[in-house]
């Protein structure tokens, strides 16, 4: 099932785009965003539309991460206020 093997990806990598997703689990980019479209419907998946360029091409897409996730802060010194 592609969508639990998307999810665990998801998990382990965080913050993906589509094609991403797609190149790493080795499922075809229609069923991925099929997929994500299903997921995002349910409140498993956050994602938003993103237009990135890669060697001068244009790539538009969908960036996803689990609903709910937060990304760990950077380390080191914080500005003070």
């Amino acid at each position: 099932m592609p969508a639990a093997s998307i999810i665990e990806h998801l998990k382990k990598h965080g913050q993906l785009a589509d094609w991403e997703i797609a190149s790493a689990t080795k499922i075809p980019l229609a069923k991925v965003q099929a997929t994500l479209e299903s997921l995002s419907a349910r409140g498993e998946v956050s994602r938003c539309s993103i237009t990135r360029f890669v060697d001068g091409e244009r790539m538009e897409g969908m960036l996803c991460r689990i609903s709910g996730s937060i990304p760990p802060k950077a380390p080191g010194r914080k500005p003070s206020a």
